[in-house]
């Protein structure tokens, strides 16, 4: 399961479930490591949680660049590198995989920066460790930029997580929106992936657990 944190991991671990991608160490989608009044707090949240998710026996922490707010985004990415490289040999040591998840800032999540695969590899090329990754959504990046196949085939080096979700919309992954995924999850087969890929879609189905199998059942290639 994606996206829980410490709070949650002892129900997950009654049930023998994997936590595939933890946070609670951000401070949002918006206040994040390209500004660097953030810094300290955001330092002391990480320093906190990486240890924690290592004890647990989870490997994959989130983080978001936060907004622009005005910034030119060349300088939110080096504040990011500034920021990020405090936290970083803890997570190496400690073998924890920061990912950084791309966003879209058209429809859902205006102003934010890290918004195009070019700018979220840019930053992994300076942060220059394996500990350090993109968490690629589908969906966000459908709408900034599409070409999703050949990024993949091109970035995938640099992408340590995937995210589901049909456009328009969010919703389920099927005929009924323009992202054909079987083609998608194939590309991401041959990358030589091994990691997970987490159905992050709204459902509009009446029965949700139909939705999910659906969904599931269409990235089994």
């Amino acid at each position: 399961m994606d996206l829980v944190g410490p709070e949650e991991w002892p129900l997950l671990k009654k049930y023998d479930i994997h936590a595939s991608m933890c946070w609670g160490a951000e401070l949002g989608l918006t206040e994040g490591w390209c500004d660097p009044k953030f810094h300290p707090q955001l330092i002391k949240n990480y320093s906190e949680m990486i240890p924690k998710m290592a004890e647990a026996g989870y490997t994959n922490l989130i983080c978001f660049s936060g907004n622009r707010n005005g910034m030119d985004d060349m300088v939110g990415l080096q504040n990011c590198v500034d920021g990020l490289k405090q936290i970083l040999p803890l997570a190496e040591t400690h073998g924890i995989i920061l990912h950084m998840e791309l966003l879209n800032s058209k429809v859902d999540h205006e102003d934010y920066m890290c918004d195009h695969t070019s700018w979220g590899v840019e930053l992994c090329k300076k942060m220059n460790s394996n500990n350090f990754k993109l968490l690629y959504d589908i969906y966000h990046m459908q709408i900034m930029e599409g070409d999703i196949i050949r990024n993949i085939q091109e970035y995938h080096q640099y992408i340590g997580h995937y995210h589901t979700g049909g456009n328009p919309g969010r919703n389920e992954i099927d005929e009924t929106q323009e992202i054909f995924y079987p083609a998608v999850m194939q590309a991401i087969l041959k990358t030589g992936y091994k990691g997970h890929v987490a159905q992050e879609f709204i459902p509009s189905w009446e029965d949700k657990m139909a939705a999910l199998k659906q969904d599931v059942t269409i990235c089994d290639v």
